[in-house]
């Protein structure tokens, strides 16, 4: 039988050092904190190979004495609590007294420091935990600390670090919520030798939200500000019209501490109801700042999570500051600007095949040139805005016009073919009037032409309009046309139970069956439900298609990390990415069933499913649920009867009920529930 006994301090220390230091972002999260807490104005972080190599924090704080410095990394030494009570009250970002002592634990140690009005500063050297002594050397007012060989005395924690990308996108990560936490702190974040990261320090948060967000992003943002009794709530949230795939740039700050909170959270997007597109999350940097007893810090070793006193006024705080700002701003109704065109989406895609990841950096500091238009002599037109805003396309009996979503569809899925429409098609083309387009419209009767003398005149055609992706449903095996041999009788199958009465809003099947039961069924859900079970049960890898231009996608640092610790999980969905440097992603190949557009939304939710899955079955679910979704046909897109015939037959033989989310893909109304609406029953 095993007997109690006591730990040797070594062996204390390390495991104390495993609840603080996770990874090298812990360290520079600590060190950071320290520095802030010390009164710096101005702060360099420098890392090498993720951290794992070296981590150099350098600020122009406090300093510490000399005769404090072996104190200063013994557990539980601090210079911020002295009392029982101070805890319930704290107003610094660091309180606990151990993270020097569980950094030295598992590293190499150096210290430099000299305060305010000492002539000489002072210097320690540490490693796995055993301080020498303090000894005097020159150094300039402040603090820098050199970490170095990190976990090099615990190899079983080296084996679950990530790769260098992946520790390197977590501290750039990092960086970026210190940045904007606190505006007034001058930042510089430098990673093997490159600086990625410089805030200007002048105390405003929109300098620092374009320092550490980009230009793109601060051009979408709203600025909110609002009080509520003690609390008081101020920042920036996204218009409604620039929603993002997922919540990973939803930021968050409570007296100047990066938190992560379900209750903000809600009171953000409660703001935004019914101003935002399903599967669209609004964006934000919001300080909520409330009286340090009002809020309690001490709740996770990470301090990510706090307590607050009072949760329904902070809820109402944030939810109507954040709505009263749409208001003021007519968020609801802002129409957004027409998309571009699918080939430039992205303007890194321009510098693929002539410039590296360094040199689009350097280009994209640079302010964007507006794009040059050139024009040709052409017949006089009438204004862009006096076009109708559907073109006719001139109809010839040799090419009639056949409407279908995919025409690779319709060269594999014989189901048009052997099923009769079910009605007309709502959107026959109809020639304009004359003073409309500009010239007569085209006849089509088919009549024998007269040869036409060529005019010498030179004419601009337009652009052909690039068509929308839409995914393919499979074509049923019961619906193939069936091969009639001599002397045998086909047999027609039976009619089925019900009819499609039409489409609603192009989003929305009507179907009657005979029990005199109405059905609405939802396109996107059903096919969303068809597309997730075969990728469930599919044992076969996913077909994957090659993108002529690379695709950059720009995450938030965390997202880009997770996803970058997942690229052997990604290869087995079809996505062939590989690490662009500076948190960008290159996508190069893609499934096949999937719009190359949605790549950067696609991957930005495979980030957000990352987070929250629990083990890999959990994590491969919720990808496929993605999956499914992206390569779905979506709400306002026109589908072809046999198509939709396809989806009816799913959902009425029970093998279609709910989407992959729970959400119901039919609502049946009985004849007798329709007669009551109308009063007749």
């Amino acid at each position: 039988m095993p007997h109690i006994q006591q730990l040797s301090s070594h062996v204390a220390d390390l495991i104390a050092a495993g609840e603080v230091v996770e990874r090298p972002a812990s360290v520079v999260k600590e060190l950071v904190e320290n520095a802030i807490d010390a009164g710096a104005s101005a702060i360099v972080v420098e890392i090498q190979r993720g951290g794992m190599g070296l981590i150099r924090v350098t600020d122009n704080g406090c300093g510490i004495a000399p005769e404090e410095l072996p104190t200063a990394f013994l557990r539980h030494a601090t210079s911020k609590l002295r009392t029982a009570e101070d805890l319930a009250k704290i107003g610094t970002l660091g309180f606990r007294g151990e993270a020097l002592a569980a950094i030295s634990a598992v590293s190499r140690v150096d210290v430099l420091t000299r305060r305010p009005g000492d002539t000489t500063g002072s210097a320690i050297h540490g490693e796995g935990g055993h301080m020498e002594p303090v000894r005097e050397e020159g150094a300039p007012e402040g603090t820098t600390i050199r970490v170095s060989d990190l976990f090099y005395n615990t190899p079983a924690r080296l084996k679950f670090m990530k790769k260098d990308s992946a520790e390197t996108a977590a501290v750039a990560g990092l960086m970026q919520h210190l940045a904007l936490s606190h505006p007034d702190v001058s930042f510089k974040f430098i990673k093997d030798g490159q600086e990625s990261l410089h805030t200007p320090g002048d105390g405003k948060l929109e300098s620092a939200v374009y320092a550490a967000l980009g230009r793109e992003f601060a051009k979408t943002l709203v600025p909110v500000d609002g009080r509520g009794g003690d609390i008081e709530v101020r920042g920036f949230v996204t218009s409604p019209v620039n929603g993002r795939g997922s919540r990973s740039m939803q930021v968050f700050f409570v007296n100047g501490r990066f938190i992560k909170s379900q209750l903000l959270t809600a009171a953000l997007e409660e703001g935004y109801r019914n101003q935002l597109l399903k599967g669209r999350f609004p964006g934000c940097v919001l300080e909520v700042l409330l009286p340090v007893t009002a809020v309690d810090v001490n709740v996770h070793p990470a301090k990510t999570q706090v307590k607050f006193a009072k949760e329904h006024d902070v809820f109402d705080a944030v939810f109507h500051t954040v709505m009263d700002a749409l208001d003021a701003r007519g968020g609801a109704v802002t129409k957004p600007a027409p998309p571009p065109v699918r080939e430039t989406q992205n303007p890194r895609q321009d510098f693929f095949q002539s410039m590296d990841a360094k040199a689009y950096r350097e280009q994209g500091t640079k302010p964007a040139a507006a794009p040059t238009i050139v024009k040709s002599p052409a017949p006089a037109q009438p204004p862009k805005a006096a076009q109708p805003a559907f073109r006719p396309q001139p109809v010839t009996p040799a090419a009639p016009v056949k409407l279908s979503w995919n025409t690779e569809w319709r060269s594999t899925a014989k189901v048009a073919d052997s099923v009769p429409p079910i009605w007309p098609p709502r959107d026959t083309v109809k020639a304009a009037p004359a003073s409309a387009l500009g010239k007569a419209p085209a006849s089509v009767t088919a009549k024998p032409v007269e040869p036409v003398v060529p005019v010498p005149e030179k004419t601009v055609e337009p652009a052909p309009t690039p068509k929308p992706f839409v995914p393919a449903i499979p074509a049923v095996p019961s619906q193939q046309t069936a091969m009639e041999l001599p002397g045998q009788e086909t047999v027609l199958p039976e009619a089925a139970p019900w009819r499609i009465a039409g489409e609603v809003l192009n989003t929305y099947i009507i179907c009657e069956d005979d029990a005199e039961t109405l059905w609405l069924i939802d396109k996107h859900a059903a096919h969303e439900r068809m597309n997730f079970d075969r990728l469930m049960t599919s044992k076969e890898p996913p077909m994957r298609q090659t993108l002529l231009q690379p695709i950059a996608v720009e995450p938030g640092k965390e997202d880009a990390a997770l996803l970058l610790d997942n690229l052997e999980l990604l290869e087995q969905f079809g996505f062939g990415c590989e690490d662009f440097g500076d948190g960008a992603i290159l996508v190069r190949e893609v499934p096949a069933d999937l719009d190359a557009a949605d790549t950067a939304a696609t991957l930005e939710e495979f980030a957000q499913n990352l987070r929250t899955g629990r083990n890999l079955d959990e994590k491969r679910e919720a990808l496929l649920h993605t999956m499914a979704c992206k390569a779905a046909i979506k709400g306002g897109w026109t589908s072809d009867p046999a198509e939709l015939k396809i989806l009816v037959e799913k959902v009425q033989s029970g093998e279609v009920r709910y989407c992959p989310h729970g959400r119901p893909v039919v609502v049946k109304v009985t004849k007798y529930e329709l007669e009551k609406l109308f009063k007749r029953a």
